[in-house]
């Protein structure tokens, strides 16, 4: 009998020391797989980046989970003593698991027969919710306790209280407190009121069955049950918890970020994931600073979405028979047998880009870059290089001013050819009409004649060189640019920002080397901040999460262009509002300068013009560079448009003018001829010039 005992326990002894060990290595094991809780201290939740314009509007949001990150005394102490009161009301007494808790849960879910009660404290649901999965397996429960401890000893209450509101998930998108308060109430966290407070923290159990947007009587239940604990445990009154539980939910859906601006942001998402990281920008917390006008933007947007459809239905049809001329003769140039194209019965949409600056400071203040993001995300106003046409004769011009012509020195806008020698292009003298042309090009072979043309097919004979501007002669655009030598053009384009490389050609003076819609519209603005440049920028100021300046930029200029030829260009610029291709903008009723531009062919439309404080470029065109169509010009399509976008721009803001330095005198002067006006001259025009290169002389027609 003895024998038996002492075998029995020798049994038993051993088959204890056999579940220790195996509990040994199974506990060794499970803390061995345990992520190190010490990386709580640097976590970083996966905070909502957001964009703000530059007068604090939201523009649009960068999340993988949309988060605000709260510290625990700006979170209200009704929301706080909710979530313990209906998840955890001993979180401040336990050691970070509840075992009374666990099976109380137990038994009344195994009545039940369903899930009906958890048993997890809030440390428990922390460990889970950072670095746990969902999965229902013994083992991760056995991990989520064991790491529930760790956490308990490492942090205090208030530290895990925090960390648990900042991270717990709300529903319809909303991870953490700050975003539920946000989403739900269209409020700050600090303003939620009790009744609110309680409703948020009967949410997170089962997000989606007590929404109050899905399910409002439930979720007015749901929020019974949180006062009523919170008035058992002593939190609030009697009186509290009858006057909150009949106040309304309250609840108000409100919307993500407007979906405006997308290729503005997109822009900046691109460079700002290059340089940061897509971790720190989709799930750091930054606050972006930008120098977007919401109203600005929106106006553009607004506008060109009811422009562009309007010229589809009035010119679209044309557009696509010219494209299907193309065709036919492309393919009957390469000898193709069947080469008739028939127009397409589809509508090809044309495009179009704005872009809006600050001239004195170089920030973008709206950008357009496409006719819908969702359809081509492709940027025109900072990735699409066209032609700018004429858009590019106020380097031209400026460049004749800086050598020695005046707004009314003559040139002759006459017929005009080149002859190629083989080395470059040389000016055919003599020939002056299309006769003499025809007969001194005769015998060269093709490609070796250039024979620029007006875009009316006109000539205006002798004609000073503001009213060539202003009616945008192409003949005497040329004739400068011979005179003056292509690397002058350059130098000074260069000067004034545009970065793209620029062939030194006599048809660069014609706009025909590619550039983009943003280093236009900057270049050309550097005369409406007076000859200073500036270098265009969209982001003023990035702060993390914390407060902490990452960057900040500010404006960089230059003095590229003196007061005087500065004020002399601008003058010009104005010309072809007063008179000339652009006078379609005059109904803006300031005083504005401008140059339009159309390209080849009519392939591309510009228009940028400017006040002292709003430099816009607009562009129109085809992706496929097809023709806009006969004839077609910026000034009776895209003008328009550009100048309703400029009548909301710059609404509220005084009219300025433009300042004149010292240094200029003012003439009357005969507007054709040029010379000093008599009384009898009937077009007279006060003219602006640097001192001392007025004219001297009387105009020497006789008008009658």
């Amino acid at each position: 009998m003895f024998k038996i005992r002492r075998k029995t326990v020798y049994i038993a002894f051993l088959i204890l020391n056999i579940f220790v060990l195996l509990g040994g290595f199974s506990l060794r094991h499970f803390l061995s797989t345990l992520p190190p809780v010490l990386s709580l201290e640097e976590y970083l939740p996966r905070l909502t980046t957001r964009l703000f314009d530059c007068k604090g509007a939201v523009i649009s949001e960068f999340f993988t989970e949309r988060r605000t990150w709260v510290a625990l005394n700006q979170t209200p102490v009704d929301l706080q003593n909710a979530f313990i009161s209906v998840e955890d009301d001993k979180f401040f007494r336990h050691w970070g698991i509840s075992p009374q808790g666990m099976m109380r849960a137990a038994v009344k879910n195994f009545l039940a027969g369903r899930a009906v009660q958890g048993g997890s404290t809030i440390t428990q649901q922390l460990s889970k919710l950072i670095f746990l999965t969902q999965e229902k397996t013994f083992g991760r429960k056995i991990r989520e306790l064991l790491l529930s401890l760790q956490i308990e000893n490492r942090f205090s209450k208030e530290e895990i209280l925090q960390m648990y509101l900042n991270q717990v998930y709300f529903g319809h998108g909303a991870y953490g407190a700050s975003a539920a308060a946000r989403i739900f109430f269209g409020k700050s966290i600090q303003d939620l009121n009790l009744a609110e407070c309680a409703l948020l923290a009967g949410l997170p159990r089962l997000p989606s069955y007590y929404s109050p947007f899905n399910h409002p009587d439930v979720a007015q239940n749901r929020r019974a049950v949180v006062l009523r604990r919170l008035r058992e445990l002593k939190y609030i009154s009697p009186e509290e918890e009858k006057l909150a539980k009949a106040a309304p939910l309250g609840v108000q859906k409100t919307p993500m970020a407007p979906t405006v601006a997308p290729y503005f942001v997109e822009n900046i998402r691109q460079n700002l994931e290059q340089k940061y990281g897509s971790e720190l920008l989709y799930r750091g917390g930054l606050s972006i600073y930008t120098t977007l006008d919401l109203d600005m933007q929106m106006a553009a947007e607004r506008i060109i979405a009811d422009a562009l459809p309007k010229f589809d239905k009035e010119h679209g049809a044309l557009a696509e028979a010219l494209r299907a001329k193309e065709k036919s003769a492309a393919r009957k140039k390469a000898g193709e047998k069947r080469f008739e194209v028939k127009p397409s019965t589809t509508i090809t949409k044309v495009q179009a880009a704005l872009v809006a600056i600050d001239p004195k400071s170089g920030e973008i203040r709206a950008l357009v870059g496409g006719r819908d993001f969702t359809e081509s995300q492709f940027n025109r106003a900072t990735q699409a290089k066209r032609q700018p046409g004429s858009t590019f004769k106020p380097f031209v011009w400026l460049a004749a001013l800086d050598g020695g012509f005046t707004a009314s020195s003559i040139v002759n806008d006459l017929p005009i050819a080149f002859a190629h020698d083989g080395r470059d292009w040389k000016l055919l003298e003599g020939a002056t009409n299309a006769f003499q042309i025809l007969e001194a090009t005769a015998s060269l072979a093709d490609g070796k004649v250039w024979v620029p043309k007006n875009y009316d097919g006109k000539f205006f004979g002798a004609v000073t060189l503001r009213r060539a501007f202003a009616y945008s002669r192409n003949i005497v655009s040329v004739r400068l640019i011979n005179h003056l030598g292509p690397p002058k053009i350059v130098e000074w384009a260069q000067k004034l920002g545009i970065a793209s490389a620029l062939d030194p050609v006599l048809s660069l003076s014609l706009g025909t080397s590619v550039v983009t819609l943003l280093e236009l519209t900057s270049a050309i603005g550097t005369f409406a901040a007076d000859g200073i440049r500036t270098t265009p920028f969209s982001v003023t100021k990035i702060v993390d999460f914390e407060g902490k300046i990452l960057e900040q930029t500010f404006p960089q200029e230059s003095e590229v262009v003196n007061p005087q030829l500065n004020a002399l260009t601008v003058n010009l610029l104005r010309a072809v509002v007063q008179e000339g291709t652009g006078h379609a903008a005059a109904s803006l009723e300031r005083p504005l300068g401008g140059k339009t531009g159309t390209s080849q062919d009519q392939r591309d439309l510009y228009f940028v013009g400017f006040t002292p404080d709003l430099v816009c470029g607009a562009w129109m065109g085809y992706d496929d560079f097809a023709a806009l169509g006969k004839k077609m010009s910026s000034g009776g399509v895209l003008v328009p448009w550009w100048t309703d976008f400029m009548k909301e721009a710059l609404k509220n803001q005084p009219v300025k003018d433009f300042t004149v330095p010292s240094g200029i005198t003012f003439s009357k002067i005969d507007k054709l001829t040029g010379y000093l006006a008599l009384p009898t001259c009937p077009k007279i025009i006060l003219e602006m010039f640097k001192t001392g290169t007025e004219p001297k002389e009387f105009c020497p027609v006789d008008h009658y």
